[in-house]
């Protein structure tokens, strides 16, 4: 019996080994993370807190992305998809984490509304340095939060740091006003943060089912099979 048992334990690791976790990198990026980039359609499905499976990824703390994986393609199709879903229509989002779209990986894509044209970029390694100025409450929602609003105090700007994808350097800035908010709020999903742990109150948004109402039936929030565990 008890070699039965060794034979059966040494089994085990062994397939655990080969096969790896979610996060085991075999080349840039893990199985399972090239799985999501490229079988995810250009509007990737954004997960929600009352799906228990994306309720875990929107809780955990995401890695930052090697240099091998800034030079790949498929950085560049993840950063391509990310971009497509925060501007979509049925979701209109001024910006979105990795880990609402399934991967915990340290990117965020953020509007730069305190820029000429208000275009959304890209962010991989995203942190923030240092909060600055008075802490000041605004109103956010979030598009893993679907149906609320919370009223949240946040600082009033911020020193971000950043990787360029193409020189490989640390870039840093200081950001200010409501995009100072987005960066806070986007960089608080890669470590497993949502608003409402920070908000001083949440509500029903009566705008939302309004805002949505046009793509209802359309599939556009739906979970992709592959994406759902056994049973589900």
């Amino acid at each position: 019996m008890k070699s039965r048992i060794f034979f059966l334990c040494c089994t085990a690791v062994c397939l655990l080994a080969a096969c790896g976790s979610p996060r085991r990198t075999q080349g840039p990026f893990s199985v399972w993370e090239r799985t999501v980039i490229t079988m995810s359609d250009s509007v990737m499905y954004v997960g929600v807190v009352s799906d228990f499976e994306d309720s875990l990824e929107l809780r955990a703390a995401c890695r930052e992305l090697s240099e091998e994986e800034l030079r790949s393609d498929l950085y560049g199709m993840l950063s391509s998809k990310m971009l497509s879903t925060v501007r979509a229509p049925q979701q209109g989002g001024v910006g979105i984490a990795a880990p609402q779209v399934g991967l915990l990986l340290r990117i965020a894509a953020i509007q730069r509304l305190d820029q000429p044209g208000e275009p959304f970029v890209v962010y991989p390694n995203l942190r923030v340095l240092r909060h600055l100025g008075d802490t000041v409450r605004g109103r956010e929602g979030c598009l893993s939060i679907p149906g609320k609003r919370g009223i949240v105090p946040r600082s009033e700007g911020v020193v971000i740091s950043w990787t360029d994808p193409q020189t490989l350097q640390t870039v840093t800035e200081e950001i200010h006003g409501f995009t100072a908010v987005i960066f806070q709020h986007e960089t608080d999903h890669l470590d497993g943060i949502l608003y409402t742990d920070r908000a001083d109150s949440v509500s029903d948004d009566p705008e939302w089912e309004a805002e949505r109402a046009p793509y209802a039936g359309q599939g556009a929030y739906d979970k992709p099979a592959w994406r759902r565990g056994p049973g589900v």
